[in-house]
């Protein structure tokens, strides 16, 4: 990653953590929406149907992939995806654990999403990565859950 690059994606993401006390008092649907970051995020909510499910008492940890994160998908991919309501939730549901998990309770390994699958959490110099995605945000608290920010959007296998 390009020096530059990483400090913008460093700013954004404490600029979002500080923010997180602010979000705290709404859903995980309504924090993704306030924080501006995530539009395509919470377009894909919508459309796959979740936002119910989302804006549930849970709680949900959410690893949630920012709006450049999704603008790294070949072109036509995400229009395509909210077209195919099946394979949007399903990659969706795989950015979703159950339960609230704090970044100081990250823990290296596997752990099932709500998709059924499971994620694959590493940590090292590089800090904390899901799959192949590096989180570069953590503990945006919500009413019903936590959102740690994502550089990638993460699709299962």
């Amino acid at each position: 990653m390009q020096l530059a690059s990483f400090f913008r994606t460093l700013v954004a993401g404490l600029a979002l953590l500080s923010a997180g006390a602010a979000f705290a008092n709404q859903d995980i649907v309504e924090t993704a929406r306030s924080a501006g970051k995530f539009n395509t995020l919470v377009a894909a909510i919508e459309a796959a149907g979740l936002t119910d499910t989302l804006k549930s008492q849970g709680p949900f940890t959410v690893f949630a992939p920012t709006d450049e994160a999704f603008a790294k998908l070949p072109a036509g991919t995400v229009d395509a995806l909210l077209k195919d309501k099946a394979k949007l939730t399903k990659i969706l549901t795989y950015h979703v654990v159950a339960g609230q998990v704090m970044a100081k309770d990250v823990k290296p390994g596997k752990v099932t999403t709500v998709e059924g699958s499971k994620l694959n959490i590493t940590r090292g110099n590089y800090g904390v990565k899901v799959d192949n995605a590096q989180v570069v945000a953590t503990d945006i608290a919500a009413s019903n859950g936590v959102i740690h920010v994502i550089d990638t959007v993460i699709i299962p296998n």
